[in-house]
């Protein structure tokens, strides 16, 4: 572990695809969810921008505009008990030979200003099985009245939500798919 409590492989991949740019008022954090599924079958989840909700709780409906490319706009509609109930999102970057998904929140009925965020999934190995390794990192104003910790505390706890739910969908749906015998000693 280095000094910000993430694993060296953890740090490399969040030097090398984990990069932004903070302006003063700004926070940013990057969290960590390992899962019990393959790469494919995860990134088949992450990468539908177009279908957020497959994995996201707080989202009900997404529509997206023209086809899915580079610069795309998704409009996401959120479930209600969140201080939001709209979300503009554009598709920064999808990149399906690296595994890394970016998106910039362009609008809508919340206090997410500046937001952006990137995903990235990587191949692991967990307890003998082909794993994932998540990393997602974002970047956003902090609102006025607001802290830097209180901010990031919000995003994080949202962003762990997400990672949960991934895992969870991911995870079942590896199960299901399992063809190997499972040792049942």
């Amino acid at each position: 572990m280095n000094g910000n409590g993430y694993s060296c492989v953890e740090a490399e991949y969040i030097a090398k695809h984990h990069r932004h740019v903070l302006a003063a008022n700004q926070c940013s954090s990057a969290l960590i969810k390992h899962i019990k599924a393959s790469v494919h079958l995860v990134w088949s989840l992450v990468r539908r921008f177009d279908q957020p909700q497959k994995y996201k709780p707080f989202v009900s409906r997404c529509v997206v505009q023209g086809n899915l490319e580079i610069g795309s706009l998704r409009e996401v509609d959120v479930k209600s008990g969140l201080p939001a109930t709209t979300s503009t999102e554009r598709l920064e970057l999808l990149d399906d030979d690296e595994h890394i998904l970016s998106i910039r929140i362009v609008g809508g009925d919340h206090r997410l200003r500046n937001y952006s965020s990137i995903i990235s999934v990587h191949p692991e190995v967990i307890e003998g099985r082909p794993g994932t390794l998540v990393i997602e990192s974002f970047v956003v104003d902090v609102p006025e009245g607001n802290t830097k910790d209180e901010t990031c505390y919000f995003v994080e706890a949202l962003i762990k939500c997400n990672l949960k739910s991934l895992a969870e969908v991911s995870e079942r749906l590896a199960v299901q798919d399992r063809t190997d015998p499972i040792d049942r000693n």
